[in-house]
């Protein structure tokens, strides 16, 4: 008997979050449930698949084994549903996009309404995530084009240059540095801050260069989403950070003044990704061709 599908996805997110735990939350069942399933994939195929430790799974030489070739046929499979779901809605294609907020917020509405001018059979489903997700998202065969910050590990994946943008500092019209056109990050380590989630790779990055100078951040309000960054500042409760293009266009209207850090690292670079190969899709060939080729101003 062949291993069902269900299964062979929670063994690949199992692999690669390196948690049987995390794999079930991510693929809504028990524990127990995912433990039965991985159980019987391994009496299949005669072979223990993971190692477990308190830490977590790891993969043996057969599990290691059959990773890759889980990953190819839950692509094929995934193909294949969007293919005939395609051909029940009367559409002739389909791509899942995931893009990270910044770009959500700043060129990819504008670049995909274009795409969509141009191949109007072509329908696109976007979802929203962290960098991070949509990198095991593509890997797991659960979208068809990713947009990234560069720095997330991209093993298995292709990438492409997409845009750049640069972190900044969101403030009220009374903070000192107003009148600075383009302040050193250092400048606002002693601030209150209001930033997004811990787990976004731009709060990654501001942690990571906070340590850097000898600091910590001080984090007073952490939200999901970049209205409710501006939303907090106005509010009056610390300073917010942002990428620039994105803060620029919500704080309009809210009496507040973004300024972009001169700081050479706050200039981050997107990335188109797609799962190695799969460019020979016609139309994720398309898509990826019209994305990479839109002219946009440097950060």
């Amino acid at each position: 008997m062949l291993p069902d599908i269900d299964s062979l996805a929670l063994f690949v997110r199992a692999a690669e979050l390196r948690s049987l735990t995390k794999a079930a939350e991510a693929s809504h069942i028990g524990l127990a449930a995912a433990s039965r399933r991985i159980a019987l994939l391994e009496h299949r195929f005669k072979t223990a698949l993971f190692e477990r430790s308190p830490r977590g799974v790891e993969l043996t030489p057969s599990g290691a084994s059959l990773l890759p070739h889980a990953k190819a046929l839950l692509v094929e499979i995934n193909q294949m549903q969007t293919e005939m779901r395609d051909h029940a809605d009367g559409s002739k294609g389909a791509l899942r996009i995931l893009a990270n907020t910044s770009v959500m917020t700043e060129s990819l509405p504008d670049d995909l309404a274009s795409f969509s001018r141009l191949n109007p059979d072509v329908r696109l489903v976007v979802e929203e995530r962290w960098s991070n997700e949509i990198v095991r998202s593509l890997l797991a065969a659960e979208g068809d084009v990713g947009v990234i910050v560069e720095g997330s590990r991209t093993d298995g994946l292709d990438t492409f240059p997409y845009s750049t943008d640069r972190l900044a500092v969101v403030m009220r019209s009374d903070h000192p540095l107003v009148g600075v056109e383009s302040p050193q990050f250092a400048e606002v380590l002693d601030d209150d801050f209001i930033a997004l989630e811990s787990n976004s790779s731009m709060m990654r990055l501001l942690a990571e260069q906070a340590v850097i100078g000898g600091k910590t951040l001080k984090l007073r309000v952490q939200v999901r989403s970049f209205e409710a960054v501006c939303r907090m500042v106005q509010a009056g409760l610390g300073t917010g950070l942002l990428p620039y293009q994105a803060a620029i266009a919500l704080a309009e209207g809210k009496g507040l003044v973004v300024r972009p850090f001169a700081d050479e690292w706050a200039l981050r670079r997107m990335l188109v990704c797609v799962l190695k190969g799969r460019t020979a899709n016609t139309s994720l060939a398309k898509l990826v061709s019209h994305l990479i080729s839109r002219p946009r101003a440097e950060a």
